[in-house]
């Protein structure tokens, strides 16, 4: 039995190795390059996991498993895996820091009580450790920093732990100093503790030796020690009492009150060492087994009734009725479908079977899975608040939640952003065509922020993600997993053509072939309308000189035609047609004849009312950093944008705009590099605009 900070009893199940308030389940994260994979190499050579240290520039970093990680150097996917420090057990999972990903730390979050941020001690806060700031913060998690590199030419730790008050506007509070700094950086001081740790680098830092305060960091210490006391008093009267009397709390103490302050989200404990040197890393295990929550801390776990949608409440703990949330799904060569869950509540054991609250249906439980990067360990059960996968699950999406029947529930899903670009993909060779299509649906199914879709103007396929390198990966690992060579370049723009002027038009098709032949004859005129019209047709036919029989057909024609352009091929649109006359023959008249003739007299009152193309016009809303506004404005006006608002927040300028869709692609990276990675927009069709003269004289120049 173990109880959680309100006393309640949990029961925990008999096989379990851990009791629940000695789980940990974290995230690594940060910005590309500040050492994550590194960090967490080092943490599986600490606690046992690996048995030799793994190098990223090396390309034989455990958590860097898929090929275009190591050859990259970056973390793609995020990677699930678990170690044991101290008689804690610590879920880690691994997420990437390029922008592209983004999606594989969200989801990652969505599933973790605690994380380690990982900063450069160089540059500090860089644009994506913010993004993934945000997005812990949405999700109320409890963070420890990490001030990496610190082994680095121009290392500063204190302008590290301002940038993280100033730019992520944290009460980031130094529990270590770095004892030197860039090549004299020789290990950390503990504040809670009052000693110096030194890293053995004979035995890759695996031995600490413990010493006093070096003599010319004691005044630094002190100060840096009173300043934790009074952070603390802040959000603990305890504390504050023992600040107000002037006495010293026990590293006990300090313990206590700092982990109460970290759960709550009141201070950020910021720690240092270098990873890559093997120096500092241990302290962080401790930290993360002190500090950071463990499942009992997330005790009161929301949802809803997926029958009626009213509110329900599970709690944590091994005799609960069993729910998890499913948060990514990753297809094995050779293996089919991992789906990758966590369990809040009760415990799941092979073979059983449970309810998909999104589908109402039952689905059995085949393997589960202890995932350790792409190395699997079988189990028989998973217990409440564990990370795993599973083999065999059908109909099972990212944001599912996987429940007992007796007690549904629904958790709360996982948000991913919109695709921000497209483009045009179709395979090498016809045979291949249905490996692509199958290839793309397992990674669309896979990864929610890629998409696929089929123009149905053009008849592309269309794939979109979250940038260039995003779909880079895609297009390699349809050639390195699935067999599949694909062609890939930008999709076409889908134009519309319009008329300038009212005008008339007479169509006559006489064919006679010997024996009954084919007769039509139609007289329309056509008048432009205002943008978003459309195409509507009157019939303004007396007399019976063209009979009811063939109206319906003479339309058809029109429609037809429009559909299909009269001289570009885009669709022609905004404009009335009005049936006025025609003849036809009592013998040679048909249905098809009177269509083809509506069509050449269309086409014949287009030609003189005058042709003009529109192009599609997306509503643009971008968010900027308030130093990047001017930049991103002078790039917007060269993309033929017309910018409608501008407002001005603190520290931030939002904008809207209309800009042509042929001028954003690739827009996402231009806005990155302009930025710096920190704007993000989104943009949606809004109306088809008269094109310049010069783009249509291009687009005509093609025909």
């Amino acid at each position: 039995m173990s109880k959680h900070a309100a006393n309640v009893t949990v029961a925990q199940a008999p096989g379990r190795q851990v009791p629940l308030a000695r789980v940990r389940n974290i995230g690594i994260m940060a910005h590309i390059d500040a050492g994550k994979t590194t960090l967490t190499e080092r943490i599986l050579y600490y606690t046992g996991v690996n048995y030799q240290l793994g190098e990223v520039h090396e390309g034989t970093a455990t958590m860097d498993w898929m090929v275009q990680e190591q050859e990259r150097g970056i973390t793609i996917t995020s990677a699930a895996t678990t170690c044991f420090w101290n008689d804690y057990r610590i879920n880690i999972i691994d997420t990437p820091g390029h922008v592209d990903f983004t999606a594989e730390v969200e989801r990652s979050l969505r599933v973790l009580d605690g994380a380690v941020a990982v900063f450069c001690g160089v540059a500090g806060v860089q644009p994506q450790s913010e993004t993934v700031w945000r997005q812990a913060r949405r999700y109320g998690i409890p963070i420890l920093a990490f001030v990496n590199k610190m082994d680095r030419i121009g290392a500063d730790f204190q302008k590290a732990v301002s940038d993280i008050r100033r730019k992520l506007e944290a009460n980031a509070v130094p529990i270590q100093l770095p004892v030197g700094a860039e090549g004299e950086f020789a290990g950390v001081v503990d504040l809670v503790n009052q000693e110096a740790l030194y890293f053995d680098e004979e035995d890759l830092g695996a031995t600490i030796r413990r010493g006093p305060v070096p003599q010319d960091m004691v005044e630094e210490v002190r100060e840096a020690r009173t300043y934790l006391l009074e952070c603390l008093a802040e959000v603990d009267d305890q504390m504050m009492e023992k600040f107000l009397a002037e006495e010293t709390p026990s590293p006990e103490q300090f313990n206590t009150s700092l982990r109460a302050a970290v759960v709550s989200g009141d201070v950020v404990p910021v720690l240092c060492g270098s990873a890559f040197r093997n120096k500092g890393v241990q302290p962080l295990l401790d930290a993360v087994a002190a500090l950071l929550p463990s499942p009992l801390d997330v005790w009161d776990i929301s949802g809803t009734d997926p029958a009626s949608g009213e509110n329900v409440t599970r709690h944590v703990g091994d005799a609960q009725p069993f729910a998890a949330l499913v948060f990514k799904l990753m297809a094995d060569p050779f293996m089919g479908k991992l789906v990758f869950f966590r369990v809040y509540s009760g415990t799941v054991h092979k073979g059983m079977s449970v309810l998909n609250a999104r589908t109402g249906k039952k689905v059995r439980i085949g393997r589960l899975l202890q995932m350790h990067a792409n190395h699997r360990e079988d189990r028989d059960e998973i217990f409440s608040g564990d990370i795993a996968a599973s083999l065999g699950l059908s109909d099972v999406t990212t944001g599912d939640t996987l429940c007992s029947p007796e007690a549904p529930i629904q958790l709360e899903s996982v948000n991913f952003p919109d695709p921000v670009m497209s483009i045009a993909i179709e395979p090498k060779t016809a045979a291949e065509r249905d490996r692509l299509f199958a290839a793309l649906g397992t990674l669309a199914a896979e990864d929610p922020t890629f998409r696929v879709r089929t123009d149905t103007e053009t008849g592309q396929t269309v794939v979109s993600g979250m940038g260039e390198l995003h779909l880079d990966v895609i297009r390699d690992r349809l050639f390195r997993e699935f067999k599949v060579e694909a062609n890939v370049g930008r999709p076409e723009v889908a134009y519309r053509e319009t008329i300038c002027n009212a005008a008339d038009g007479n169509g006559k098709f006489i064919r006679q072939t010997g024996g009954r032949g084919q007769y039509g004859h139609v007289i329309l005129r056509v008048e432009p309308r205002e943008t978003g019209h459309g195409l509507t047709i009157e019939n303004r036919i007396v007399g019976g000189v063209i009979p009811k029989d063939y109206h319906k057909a003479v339309e058809g024609g029109i429609r037809e035609t429009a559909e299909g352009g009269v001289r570009t091929g885009y669709p022609l649109v905004d404009f009335h047609a009005d049936i006025l006359d025609g003849s036809y023959h009592a013998v040679d008249s048909s249905e098809l004849a009177f269509k083809i003739a509506a069509s050449l007299a269309l086409k014949q009152a287009v030609t003189k009312a005058g042709l003009r193309l529109l192009e599609p016009v997306m509503r643009l809303e971008l968010s900027t950093p308030e130093e990047n506004l001017g930049d991103v404005i002078g790039d917007l006006n060269g993309r033929r944008g017309r910018i409608v608002e501008v407002v001005s927040e603190p520290g931030v300028a939002r904008l809207i705009a209309f800009v042509p869709l042929a001028e954003l692609f690739g827009y996402a990276t231009v806005l990155r590099s302009l930025t710096k990675g920190r704007a993000v927009f989104s943009a949606e069709p809004s109306r088809f605009e008269p094109a310049p003269r010069k783009v249509e004289e291009a687009i005509l120049a093609k025909l």
